[in-house]
């Protein structure tokens, strides 16, 4: 038996303006701007990256609300921790052009009761825990439009080196040895096409303001054969916000992040609980720590979601990095 989980919140192999980190993931909370986090820089150089990011879905929501239950024979999921390991490399030959490599690492724990049956008592959990290589991003950015390069545009991939389809199994419990939804393998099997832009401006003398928007669809899967086949379903992110600079040492900001992605399609997808619309606030720091070194930290708090169909949700997330540039 195929059980599908975290249909919305695992589909989309992070959903962002590079960098924003956060691998296989839609509603749960990758949606975070870490190239806002770290400053939009026009400098030529490298740039070194490393992101942690926390994600942990244990509530049940469909809609706009929160739930206690789901109706019978739809599934039942328990919980799911998603940590991703994010390492990246920036290279700008000069002040137009930039490109950028993500190399994600995903680790995932998830259990799941099965499909609900309110006449029998609950079955034990099936549990599956795995790590692997995700999805990699490669990113072209130019910047050459404006006298202060501030505005920029960007196109990219997402080439399929992640598991997918059935590799990844459960581990313990009734569905011992049973492959997971397809939405929860590392990797998604497609190569996506990445379009974004975005635009920072200083509004006052210590405030800048930062937007950003992208939109990522699959364009070519190795899951296509009839019965077997899986795609997963288009994702557009934008992002807006603020950082308050008086002192370079210690930058606040707050960012707002809007997704919404529609729904996966194949044999293998789950056709009803993979869309839906989430916006998250994402208070946090960036801290200088030593020369070019820097580091930041973030908070993702949910303010909204209406999710199709019944999906787990985090109640918070959070992300720390560091960069160094050279």
């Amino acid at each position: 038996m195929n059980y599908s989980i975290n249909r919305l919140t695992v589909a989309a192999a992070c959903l962002s303006v590079a960098p924003m980190t956060s691998w296989a993931c839609a509603s749960c909370g990758c949606t975070l701007n870490a190239d806002a986090a770290m400053g939009y820089s026009a400098m030529p150089g490298w740039r070194l990256s490393f992101e942690y990011d926390y994600i942990r879905q244990d509530q049940l929501r469909s809609g706009t609300h929160a739930i206690s239950g789901v109706p019978n024979g739809v599934e039942l999921e328990h919980d799911t921790l998603n940590r991703y390991l994010t390492a990246g490399v920036d290279y700008s030959p000069n002040t137009d052009w930039n490109i950028d490599l993500r190399v994600p690492y995903v680790i995932r724990t998830h259990s799941t009761y099965g499909a609900y049956d309110s006449s029998q008592p609950l079955p034990p959990l099936s549990e599956s825990r795995s790590s692997g290589l995700g999805d990699i991003k490669l990113i072209g950015s130019y910047q050459g439009l404006l006298e202060m390069h501030n505005l920029g545009l960007q196109l990219g991939v997402k080439l399929p080196t992640g598991k997918y389809g059935t590799d990844t199994k459960f581990s313990s419990g009734p569905a011992a040895g049973s492959p997971l939804d397809a939405s929860l393998q590392p990797g998604t099997g497609s190569t996506d096409i990445i379009v974004g832009a975005y635009y920072y401006q200083a509004i006052s003398l210590n405030l800048d303001f930062f937007a950003n928007v992208q939109f990522q669809s699959a364009v070519r899967s190795k899951q296509d054969q009839a019965g077997s086949d899986y795609r997963p379903g288009n994702s557009a992110t934008v992002s807006f916000g603020v950082r308050y600079e008086q002192n370079p040492n210690w930058v606040p900001q707050l960012q707002v992040n809007l997704l919404h992605k529609s729904v996966d399609q194949g044999a293998l997808a789950d056709l009803y609980s993979t869309a839906g619309y989430v916006a998250y606030v994402s208070p946090g720091l960036t801290a200088k720590v030593r020369g070019n070194l820097h580091a930041f930290a973030f908070a993702q708090l949910p303010v909204y979601s209406d999710l199709v169909g019944y999906q787990l949700f985090p109640r918070y997330t959070f992300s720390v990095g560091a960069s160094y540039a050279f």
